[in-house]
């Protein structure tokens, strides 16, 4: 998924931009919570696409004493940041305008001036949007594979195009709630929809910044691989000459494409040190061509214990044969 990453997130921070400036001009002129709402989350969504370059670029520098496994977790660290951006500056900003508004409605100085800005700003703000979730949501679709999106979110090790995915969809829902708003509040003359509005952009910036905060907590914290890349460990080890079984495979996520791998293995018993050694590195050699994002493999060989195993049972004993 990283491939798209980039121009997924120039796309939308292009975008944002161009919008939030309009939508700041425009809440200028029409005095509108929602508009104004509107404003600081497409602030903070261009914020937020700084913040993922900063991950991917910062990802990339190679490992030093200090930080021996690279930093491939700044990709997760920067996304989490996101989640705290959108919650603050998004959802609480728009939040308490929308409330501030609905306790002041029937103040004749809180009413709607201009609206033909905040509709043509909106409407414009709809189209650019539209734009970049296209591109986010192509790129998505690629890694969706028949899944539905709830497993693909719960799946993805790689937060960024998700990330801007997510945001962009928040996007155009509260350009729509706001749209709603601006202009039930010309057409009646009561600004409390437009306050209404502001709140429910709020609730809905709320709810993705939830998403991804509890995500990312869980890359942070460091995810395992995906069950089919288990899977395939399992296999790859297994087929492996002179593996008797694989008795414990641990894996964690340092980022979308740096694996750490621990595995304990039950070689032949008949096998010499020299020889251990050897099939240990034809495991490894095994594993990083069929998954090239292991970059880190360590293998301990050993027997299993009960309750110590999570692997597969052994190979038959006709099975044990050099080469086989």
């Amino acid at each position: 998924m990283a491939h798209g990453a980039g121009p997924v997130i120039y796309a939308a921070l292009g975008a944002n931009l161009l919008i939030a400036l309009a939508k700041f001009a425009a809440a200028f002129f029409t005095r509108s919570s929602a508009m104004l709402a509107e404003a600081f989350h497409s602030l903070a969504d261009t914020g937020n696409q700084v913040f993922l370059l900063m991950g991917i670029r910062f990802s990339a520098r190679p490992a030093d004493p200090q930080h021996p496994f690279g930093h491939s977790r700044e990709r997760y660290f920067w996304t989490f940041i996101v989640a705290i951006s959108i919650f603050t500056v998004g959802a609480a900003v728009s939040g308490y305008e929308g409330i501030h508004k609905i306790l002041s409605y029937r103040d004749p100085d809180q009413r709607l001036q201009h609206p033909w800005w905040g509709l043509g700003v909106l409407s414009v703000a709809v189209v650019l949007e539209s734009f970049s979730w296209v591109v986010a949501y192509r790129e998505a679709r690629r890694s969706q594979a028949g899944r539905r999106w709830r497993e693909v979110i719960a799946d993805t090790r790689d937060p960024v195009l998700i990330t801007v995915l997510l945001e962009d969809t928040a996007a155009l829902l509260g350009l729509l709630c706001a749209l709603t708003g601006l202009l039930l509040a010309w057409l009646t003359g009561n600004m409390l929809f437009d306050g209404i509005a502001s709140v429910v952009v709020g609730l809905l910036l709320a709810v993705v910044a939830y998403v991804l905060a509890r995500e990312t907590k869980d890359l942070l914290l460091g995810e395992s691989v995906r069950s089919e890349d288990a899977q395939r460990i399992s296999a790859i080890v297994q087929q492996c000459p002179d593996v008797a079984r694989l008795v414990v495979q641990r894996t964690m996520h340092l980022g979308p494409d740096d694996v750490l791998a621990a595995l304990k293995i039950e070689f032949a018993p008949r096998l010499t040190t020299h020889e251990v050694e050897a099939a240990i590195d034809v495991v490894e050699q095994r594993l990083r061509e069929g998954l090239p994002h292991l970059r880190r493999i360590w293998i301990e060989p050993g027997i299993a214990h009960a309750g110590t195993t999570d692997a597969p049972p052994a190979r038959p004993p006709d099975s044990d044969r050099r080469g086989s």
